[in-house]
């Protein structure tokens, strides 16, 4: 057996660690389907929560949009426009779910540093350790626009203030434990004195001075998370993250991210134990792999119907194309001067330079191959990370994967609500726990213990 060179050895008694991630904004999710959940209602994240705990899931992450995305000016209507606060939606789901995590999306741009730090400590508190924060950041000025600050940080500062925003809410959150409280009423005082000192925090990008006012959790403090591929997001990870995504869906590539971040993590002084890897993946199953097949061709078409076609081509165009046949030739007229702005979000930031090299590049690919504005879209339009397969096929390539420590588990992004989340707890775990690489049942309680992480 070649065992890829991963920063750690081979595991044969290895678990994967499985989260479903639901998206905040965006086209990842067909609500348009008649047979789809509300997408909104408090009905619906009940549903998918209690599913996936009686799925034995380690967590339930919830995306977070602080601003909608737009088309040339008004609101991008073919896609959700948003969703609860993360927050207040997971503390509503600590009251009516026992062992899963609950891990809020949180930007560090543009939050208010103790603010978001308390309100993550309450969360813990109230989950009594179920708790995580998936931390963000962004350059968006667009979304800036809805803060006080607006369009302030650059773009290459925006993990400095990540940084400093978390270690003052460890800071934070290691000032005030449970064991702190005083355990009997002849207790001379509630708390000791010089429990938790005053905080205080100055730099050019956050400045905070504040007394922690709540304890902390069993597991110690939230269970962090941080996704980000760039040198930047990985420094971040290997400095404080706890569980990281990738974006690896390739063993190879998955391997080198693995074998880097673990670089990164011993010149930390942190141990490769220390932070699990969940790339992110959407999870079609089928009972055969030609029905996984169909049900890939279904979403990928149905992610990029007719007038979400039309739409992306015109966040380049930069102009009204409804006039245009989705199964017709692409636009005869020229897009409009300047580059991309932000306001569809950050799924198109690598373009947002070069837009018309971009479209001449798509005009000879139209050409070349006789394709329509919707079949250009379909073959450019950034493409979901697809695993398509039966149940069995997909639980042996994962057990592959985490035996040998290319990653630790998956984070799976739902494309149908509901019927996808039950493909995975009543399809996939099954598969997995036939294969020895799932639990058969929760044996901790909370967060950091389902993830076997260190203490915190």
């Amino acid at each position: 057996m070649t065992t890829p060179n991963t920063g750690a050895p081979y595991d044969a008694e290895a678990q994967v660690h499985l989260g479903v991630f639901y998206p905040g904004i965006g086209p990842q999710t067909v609500w348009e389907d008649p047979k789809a959940a509300d997408q909104v209602s408090p009905d619906t994240f009940l549903k998918v929560a209690q599913t996936l705990e009686r799925g034995l899931f380690d967590a339930f992450f919830l995306g977070d949009g602080q601003r909608v995305r737009e088309n040339r000016g008004a609101v991008l209507s073919t896609d959700i426009a948003g969703r609860p606060d993360a927050i207040t939606q997971l503390a509503a789901l600590a009251g009516a779910t026992d062992r899963i995590g609950l891990v809020a999306t949180q930007n560090t741009t543009y939050s208010l540093p103790i603010d978001l730090i308390r309100r993550l400590a309450s969360l813990d508190f109230l989950s009594d350790g179920r708790a995580g924060w998936n931390i963000v950041t962004t350059d968006n000025a667009w979304t800036g626009e809805n803060f006080r600050r607006g369009g302030w940080l650059p773009h290459e500062r925006r993990y400095e203030r990540a940084t400093e925003l978390v270690e003052l809410a460890k800071e934070y959150w290691a000032t005030w434990s449970l064991g702190d409280v005083a355990s009997s009423a002849a207790s001379d005082a509630w708390l000791p004195d010089g429990h938790a000192g005053n905080l205080t925090r100055t730099s050019d990008l956050l400045r905070a001075s504040a007394i922690s006012t709540v304890p902390g959790s069993r597991q110690g403090r939230p269970v962090l998370f941080q996704a980000g591929d760039s040198d930047g997001g990985r420094e971040l990870a290997a400095r404080h993250a706890d569980v990281v995504f990738s974006a690896n869906s390739d063993f190879d590539d998955a391997a080198a991210y693995a074998r880097d971040l673990r670089s990164r993590l011993a010149a930390h002084g942190r141990s490769a134990d220390s932070l699990r890897i969940l790339p992110g993946v959407t999870v079609i199953i089928g009972d055969t792999p030609e029905e996984a097949d169909e049900k890939a061709r279904w979403l990928r078409e149905n992610a990029y119907n007719p007038h979400r076609a039309i739409a992306y081509l015109e966040h380049y165009w930069g102009q009204d194309l409804s006039a245009y046949d989705p199964d017709g030739p692409l636009p005869d007229i020229d897009p409009i001067d300047g580059e991309l702005d932000p306001s569809r979000g950050t799924i198109q930031i690598a373009d947002r330079t070069g837009k018309l090299d971009q479209i001449s590049r798509w005009r000879a690919l139209a050409d070349e191959k006789g394709l329509s504005i919707r079949q250009l879209v379909l073959e450019v339009a950034p493409n979901s990370r697809y695993l398509a397969g039966t149940a069995g096929e997909i639980a042996d390539r994962w057990a592959y994967w985490v035996r040998h420590r290319v990653v630790d588990g998956f984070n799976i992004n739902p494309y149908h609500l509901t019927d996808s989340i039950d493909d995975l707890v009543d399809k996939l775990v099954p598969a997995l726990q036939d294969r020895g690489v799932y639990r058969t049942e929760y044996t901790t309680d909370t967060l950091r213990e389902h993830l076997d992480l260190p203490a915190a």
